[in-house]
């Protein structure tokens, strides 16, 4: 898999954002997702290149010192996202446990999601351990199989070569709020 960041940059080495301000992230981006994703302000993002056989591991983003919703984007190939989260609402209806155990009930939701697919982690599953453990080959959009060299005459197209590289692609847009 291979990444890149937009507007703030995330130091990997010590696990934190800077403490001075961040790029700008991009404005166009920004304006779209916050017309639909209202109470997230689009202030850093990774932007992840799945080929067939990647995957990425269960985790949870926790560098934030926000608690807004995640937006997640996925365009280009489908692929399967696991989510879990834990709730101690499990009530146990037994005499011998009492009215209410105590008991923690961990939630395992697995999706499918296809090119378009917008995930927004919020409440709960904010801070909940999710990952990608598989990129489904042969499933990407046909109106992106081409791109970027599009449907244009290939004698006269810079993006020929490209032809057919997102065919076997996923590309996935992950945004935060960076503090509240």
């Amino acid at each position: 898999m291979r990444w890149m960041t937009l507007g703030g940059q995330y130091d990997w080495t010590q696990k934190r954002y800077p403490d001075t301000t961040p790029p700008a992230f991009p404005s166009d981006i920004k304006l779209l997702l916050q017309s639909a994703f209202e109470d997230t302000t689009a202030e850093a993002a990774i932007v992840n290149l799945y080929s067939p056989g990647d995957t990425l591991s269960m985790h949870r983003d926790v560098a934030e010192s926000s608690a807004t919703g995640l937006i997640s984007i996925s365009l280009g190939c489908d692929a399967l996202f696991v989510i879990g989260t834990s709730s101690d609402t499990a009530k146990s209806t037994e005499a011998s446990e009492g009215p209410s155990s105590g008991a923690t009930q961990d939630k395992i939701l697995t999706l499918r999601l296809r090119s378009g697919s917008a995930v927004y982690m919020s409440g709960p599953s904010r801070f909940a351990w999710h990952g990608v453990p598989q990129i489904l080959s042969g499933t990407c959009p046909a109106y992106l199989k081409s791109w970027p060299a599009g449907d244009v005459d290939s004698t006269k197209n810079e993006y020929e070569e490209w032809r057919g590289w997102m065919e076997s692609k996923r590309v996935n847009l992950n945004v935060r709020q960076m503090w509240d």
